[in-house]
C-alpha cells in the first residue's frame, strides 16, 4: 500500500510568489501614478470649468441689452463695472483703490477668515474682491463672478458658477501664482474680460504645458476671455 504524499508550496517558492507580487505592484503604481491621475482630473475639471463660464459669458454679453456696464461688477455698484479695470477712460492700468481681481475663494471658506490681504496682485497696487460663501457660486451677480448671468432670456446656461477644485490659497497676504484657484478680471469700458487657472498636472503643464498655449500672455496661468492681455505678464510669488 503507497503513502499519499502532499504536495505543497516550500518557504522558498513562497517568498518568491510574494516577491514577484510585490514587484508586479510597484510597476503598476509607477505607470498609473495615481497622484498624477487626481490632478489630471483635477485639471480637466478646470479645463471644463473656464469653458463653460467663457461660453456663458458669451451668452450673456451677446443677449444682454443695454451698455457695457452690465458686463460685470457687483448689483451695487454705479456703474456697475466700476470695479473693472481702467481709468479715465482707458482700460491699460488699474485705478488704485477701487479695481478688483475676481477670486473663487469665498472670504469665509467653511466658516473660517479666508480673506486675501495682498495688497499687490497683479504686480502692482491691486486688491481683491471676494463673495461670500453662501453666494460664492450664485449666477445672478452676487456670486464670485460678478456678472449677472441669470438675468440672461431664457435662463442661464449653467446653474452654478464652478470653483476651482481645490480653491485654496497657501497665503492670504501674498498670493502666488502657484495658488489653485479661480481669477477674474474685466474691462471698464468694453465687455472684454479674462478668466485664470492653475494646472497641477505633468500632462498639462510639461509634456503638453497648456498655459504656453492658450494665447495669452503669462505662461504661468492658462487663460480664457475675450482679452487675454488684462492681467499682466509678472509671475506672482
Amino acid at each position: 500500500m503507497h503513502k499519499k504524499t502532499s504536495v505543497g508550496f516550500t518557504l522558498l517558492e513562497l517568498l518568491i510568489v510574494v516577491a514577484i507580487i510585490a514587484i508586479l505592484a510597484v510597476i503598476v503604481i509607477l505607470v498609473l501614478d495615481p497622484a498624477e491621475t487626481l490632478k489630471r482630473s483635477r485639471d480637466a475639471q478646470r479645463l471644463a470649468d473656464l469653458t463653460s463660464l467663457k461660453n456663458a459669458l458669451g451668452v450673456y454679453t451677446t443677449t444682454a441689452t443695454g451698455s457695457v456696464i452690465i458686463m460685470a461688477g457687483l448689483p451695487t455698484d454705479s456703474p456697475k463695472n466700476a470695479l473693472c479695470k481702467g481709468t479715465a477712460n482707458q482700460d491699460t492700468n488699474y485705478d488704485v483703490g477701487t479695481d478688483r481681481i475676481f477670486y473663487s475663494l469665498p472670504f469665509d471658506k467653511n466658516g473660517v477668515v479666508s480673506t486675501i490681504t495682498d495688497g499687490s496682485l497683479d504686480g502692482g497696487p491691486m486688491n481683491a474682491q471676494q463673495a461670500s460663501q453662501v453666494n460664492n457660486s450664485k449666477v445672478n451677480g452676487s456670486g464670485w463672478l460678478p456678472a449677472n448671468i441669470g438675468s440672461i432670456i431664457g435662463g442661464s446656461p449653467i446653474s452654478n458658477l464652478p470653483v476651482d477644485p481645490v480653491n485654496t490659497i497657501a497665503n492670504f497676504g501674498a498670493v502666488a501664482d502657484t495658488d489653485f484657484v479661480y481669477r477674474y478680471s474685466c474691462s471698464q469700458y468694453t465687455s472684454r474680460y479674462e478668466i485664470d487657472a492653475q494646472l497641477e498636472s505633468i500632462s498639462f503643464t510639461s509634456d503638453n504645458d497648456l498655459r504656453k498655449q492658450d494665447g495669452g500672455n503669462n505662461d504661468y496661468y492658462y487663460e480664457v476671455g475675450t482679452d487675454l492681455n488684462l492681467l499682466g505678464v509678472l509671475r506672482d510669488f
